[in-house]
């Protein structure tokens, strides 16, 4: 399709148009489920983005199951991200609500033009398009962008304002699983296998040479209740992982996500919690964790490895975040320290996917999605921990299935308060009655190693192996 400057122009303003009534209805406090007939018919991709924007500001001062409030929660969060080649985190657009409006009207959609014209420019002076093909791919880039942006950094904060939003409307008790010691014991008693903890109450470090009271550390453990920090054995990864890693790579985890409909939506027993994407974070050589790798996204249907790629340019800060690349694409194959295949590698991704699955439907069922942490490790296949405020890590997943997902909760979350908590009560008897279900198949179909226990060792035992339940499926 040729395109004219004038007819781009025109598409341009509409989306902006568009763009902003959206906006400008749910502020005057519009109701999501009886949108005008205009909104209705846009697409569910289109609805839950915009009108998750404007939930910033109605969560804006409301309590957050993380951190105080739900702009407290950004500014921490947001503190260390910045919008490619800017340098300037994000966090500096919310300390208050003026600047944080003015940031979603006016900055956004320039950001979404800057896109733009590097989409029109690389199709001119790369792929040598026409003027008038790289011209609509530039109105394309804007539109999508502006109103169904697939970048992981959107689709992480819509992930953040659903949880927010559906935590301060239901009260769900599975938010609780943030805190990383709650979904540790939690796990332990429901037999999810996790990493394990030692149970001495305080530890005190030592270096080996200073003196005089110097070089000596003090940590309270988690389980003494007045205790910060979770003590555990380093983990290493299994022979399968490390063949794809660097031999100073951290413990390299994969991310599984995990979407429930047991907070509040219609479902049954077999169709409440379903695996939506996984990614294997290739921890890059001498890192201490894998927040610092490459990420290979993974089929789920079969669990081959697929093309890698990184997210670092959207944490570039200062001066460097001016120099850092616009995009990066997926064309990684092996991993860049030490030369490893990766892609092409098959994963137990069964194994995962059933464990994500069934921890989500244990432990936190009353919470749309959950991030999990899955490490193949030399003690077994652990969960490390659950993120409520989940990213997606640039995994692909089933668009329709998701965005019509949280499109569903949204609606359910627009009704009034006692309405939600009868559709609340609705979803935990079914969950209960899955509870027997489960419970009576696991009883014929699961084994436990009797050599194992759910109970991590003291740290003076004479066995300092930690053990793991670790569950066969029939």
């Amino acid at each position: 399709m040729v395109m004219t400057t004038m007819a781009a122009a025109q598409e341009v303003v509409q989306a902006v148009l568009l763009f902003w009534r959206s906006l400008l209805f749910f502020l005057r406090n519009g109701s999501y489920r009886e949108a005008p007939e205009w909104f209705q018919k846009l697409p569910s991709h289109t609805k839950v983005h915009l009108y998750s924007l404007s939930l910033i500001f109605e969560i804006w001062g409301q309590p957050h199951y993380r951190n105080g409030t739900f702009q407290e929660d950004m500014v921490k969060n947001l503190r260390n991200v910045a919008i490619p080649r800017t340098g300037i985190p994000l966090s500096s657009f919310c300390h208050s609500k003026l600047t944080t409006l003015a940031f979603v009207f006016v900055v956004y959609p320039i950001i979404a033009l800057v896109a733009a014209l590097h989409v029109f420019h690389v199709a001119m002076k790369e792929s040598g398009d026409s003027f008038e093909a790289a011209l609509a791919s530039g109105v394309e880039a804007f539109k999508e962008q502006l109103l169904t942006p697939r970048d992981w950094f959107s689709l992480w904060r819509l992930n953040c304002r659903l949880a927010s939003y559906h935590s301060g409307k239901t009260k769900a008790e599975g938010y609780k699983m943030e805190d990383k010691w709650t979904f540790l014991v939690d796990a332990e008693k429901a037999r999810v296998p996790i990493s394990p903890c030692m149970k001495v109450g305080e530890i005190v470090v030592k270096d080996r040479n200073e003196e005089g009271g110097m070089g000596i550390h003090f940590f309270k453990n988690a389980c003494r209740g007045d205790g910060n920090w979770i003590i555990q054995e380093k983990l290493e990864n299994d022979e399968f992982v490390g063949s794809m890693l660097p031999a100073d790579a951290p413990l390299s985890t994969f991310r599984v996500i995990t979407a429930s409909r047991g907070g509040g939506l219609e479902h049954t027993e077999d169709n409440m919690v379903t695996a939506l994407s996984c990614v294997f974070r290739a921890g890059r050589a001498g890192a201490l964790t894998d927040h610092s790798s490459i990420i290979f996204d993974i089929d789920t249907s079969t669990g081959f490895i697929g093309k890698g790629t990184t997210n670092s340019h959207w944490y570039q800060l200062g001066m460097k975040g001016l120099k850092t690349a616009w995009t990066s694409s997926k064309t990684m194959t092996h991993h860049p320290d030490c030369g490893a295949k990766v892609t092409g590698r098959q994963v137990p991704i069964e194994e995962m996917k059933h464990l994500c699955v069934e921890a989500h439907r244990v432990l936190l069922p009353d919470v749309p999605m959950a991030g999990w942490d899955v490490a193949l490790t030399n003690k077994g296949v652990l969960l490390l921990e659950t993120n409520l405020s989940c990213n997606f890590f640039r995994g692909t997943f089933d668009e329709d299935l998701y965005f019509n997902f949280v499109h569903d909760y949204f609606c359910m979350l627009d009704d009034d308060a006692m309405t939600i908590q009868q559709k609340m009560e609705a979803s935990k008897k079914i969950r209960e009655s899955a509870s027997e279900f489960y419970c009576d198949r696991s009883h014929s179909s699961t084994e436990v190693d009797s050599s194992a226990t759910p109970t991590p060792p003291d740290s003076d035992s004479d066995d300092q192996q930690e053990t793991v339940v670790r569950q066969r499926r029939a």
